[in-house]
């Protein structure tokens, strides 16, 4: 990934990631990239300095794991707790939802994945869920 200050021709200047330099250049030419202000595709790069920090000689460094603020912290500690006392079910969640409301399977805590529809369905038919805040980490094993 690339991030890369950009300017339009009415003055407005944003960034903007992309996959590569070339990714860049590829959209650019096809005229793909607009500005985020005014919309307007007369875009060109901006001059820029590259962000470098010395995590060694840093004292405010910290790992890119470490929660930056109180929000991300009460949204770890969260995690942690939804992790720690639930049932990961994965892409089976709404089906072991839809069980344990209509009594055919034991209730328990659960999380996992469910297609938009599929949650759009269980909010329908009342079963009591709720998105989560954050993605779940995949289990692989």
């Amino acid at each position: 990934m690339i991030q890369y200050a950009l300017k339009c021709a009415e003055g407005h200047s944003f960034d903007s990631w992309f996959q590569s330099a070339s990714a860049f250049d590829k959209l650019m030419q096809s005229g793909m990239i607009s500005c985020a202000v005014c919309g307007g595709t007369d875009v060109e790069k901006a001059i820029m300095a590259p962000s470098v920090r010395n995590a060694r000689n840093d004292k405010d460094a910290r790992a890119l794991s470490t929660p930056a603020n109180p929000a991300e912290q009460a949204l770890a500690e969260l995690r942690k707790k939804i992790e720690k006392n639930s049932d990961y079910v994965g892409m089976n969640f709404a089906a072991e939802a839809r069980a344990m409301h209509e009594g055919t399977a034991p209730e328990r805590s659960i999380y996992g994945e469910a297609k938009a529809d599929e949650a759009r369905k269980l909010v329908e038919d009342g079963v009591p869920v709720a998105p989560l805040p954050f993605t779940p980490n995949r289990k692989t094993n």
